[in-house]
């Protein structure tokens, strides 16, 4: 559809300062981490894609289930850039992309929610602000489809966000979540809300 807003969730990280596969990690209700990202971002999102490394990945029966698309990167190993660009060359019809990542469970669905109705409301980029810092997921109008597409490497959108500062739209949230990504197994410690986080899968 022409005016749908697509969650790209990338999940095809390596998770090798986690010491393991820290997506399939369970969190503090035992669902996998990057199942109940997925949730929250779906919570916000009609439709949503989940780019993994390979099509046998252990969760794609899961994210499958719940509804979203499982799309492979076979270049993921190259860095993030290549994961986001396979998220939107599965979706080219989009009218714009929150991107979010697999390893930032805590972000509540109200966040995404938030971003999505930016771009809805014509913000060219967006994400949402806590404690007066950027957060997590980023927010893409179509019209970054075609240097979105190609991206490489291990910058994502990073670039795009530098480059056009003056088009960032930031929305306000009281939600922690969206800083707080998880790198190594202590990250998680005194982590208590995905419980709370888009409810069961």
């Amino acid at each position: 559809m022409r005016d749908e807003i697509v969650g790209v969730l990338l999940a095809a990280g390596a998770g090798r300062r986690f010491g393991g596969d820290k997506l399939a990690h369970p969190l503090a209700d035992g669902r996998p981490m990057a199942l109940v990202a997925a949730v929250n971002l779906h919570a916000a999102c009609d439709r949503v894609v989940v780019v993994v490394r390979a099509a046998d990945h252990p969760l794609a029966p899961s994210f499958t289930a719940m509804g979203c698309t499982v799309a492979a990167c076979a270049d993921a190993a190259g860095g993030m850039g290549h994961s986001l660009a396979a998220g939107v060359r599965a979706t080219p019809g989009a009218a714009g992309w929150i991107v979010a990542l697999a390893d930032m469970p805590f972000i509540q669905p109200a966040s995404h929610r938030a971003v999505v109705a930016a771009l809805r409301a014509g913000a060219s980029l967006a994400a949402p602000q806590c404690q007066g810092r950027r957060g997590h997921p980023v927010g893409f109008d179509r019209c970054w489809r075609d240097p979105l597409s190609v991206l490489q490497g291990d910058q994502g959108g990073r670039d795009i966000l530098s480059a056009h500062r003056e088009q960032l739209v930031l929305c306000p949230v009281d939600d922690p979540g969206v800083l707080l990504d998880i790198d190594r197994p202590q990250d998680l410690a005194g982590c208590v809300r995905p419980v709370a986080c888009g409810g069961p899968a």
